[in-house]
């Protein structure tokens, strides 16, 4: 079986799953156009053709996918997503000095309601009357690996944990406490875009149930920032 996937990189593979390194920059499925049809999706299919997507990341989002093998193992998956059997984190650098709120580095919430903002599509939008729950935990981020002397009163690295999957939900929510993504070119300002050449976002840990066992298994990305 190839395991060879041009620009991504295959973390793992077996007939029923599959797990993608996705890179910044590449869609996770096609858009409109022409010039919108080399993605993700289309990359790991034209290996395993029975390839099926399950959920995604924004285009300028990096890190960890699942595709299911196949129809069976795509709504056990979907499930798994649907029921918040999953748990996934993320490492983002945001603009600003943010201060972790809790004592000893504990998880602190957003809990803001979003929603699609329809006339600036595909922007989302805190919205206290008509949006969907939505919950996030963020906490300061102490990985060892990182050389935290780069922060400096212009940014924060952080870990984040989405509760619920709305769409932009980390990027809005942040912005939302006055902190948006460094490099986002939806919600940042333009100061804050200059802080770095790409959205500093990358999903760096999954752990889901297998869809054929059911054993818990985890996957990691190492943050390219």
């Amino acid at each position: 079986m190839s395991m060879v996937v041009p620009g991504v990189p295959v973390l793992y593979a077996d007939e029923a799953m599959l797990v993608l390194d996705k890179p910044a920059g590449l869609l996770a499925v096609p858009g409109r156009g022409p010039d919108k049809q080399d993605c993700l999706s289309a990359r790991v299919q034209a290996v395993w053709s029975d390839a099926l997507v399950v959920h995604r990341l924004d285009m300028a989002t990096s890190g960890i996918v699942v595709m299911a093998r196949g129809i069976e193992a795509q709504r056990r998956l979907s499930g798994a997503f649907e029921r918040r059997m999953t748990h996934k984190r993320y490492r983002a650098v945001v603009a600003g000095r943010l201060a972790n709120a809790l004592p000893d580095n504990g998880w602190n919430t957003i809990d803001l309601p979003l929603m699609v903002d329809w006339l600036n599509r595909p922007r989302s939008i805190v919205q206290h009357e008509h949006g969907k729950p939505s919950l996030t935990r963020w906490r300061l981020d102490m990985d060892p690996g990182f050389d935290l002397s780069v922060d400096s009163d212009l940014s924060t690295r952080v870990e984040l944990e989405p509760v619920t999957g709305r769409s932009h939900q980390l990027r809005v929510h942040l912005q939302a406490i006055g902190h948006p993504i460094a490099g986002d070119p939806l919600y940042a300002d333009s100061a804050q875009q200059a802080l770095a050449s790409r959205l500093m976002l990358h999903a760096c840990t999954l752990e889901i149930p297998h869809p054929v066992s059911g054993e818990r298994l985890r996957f990691d990305s190492p943050c390219p920032f």
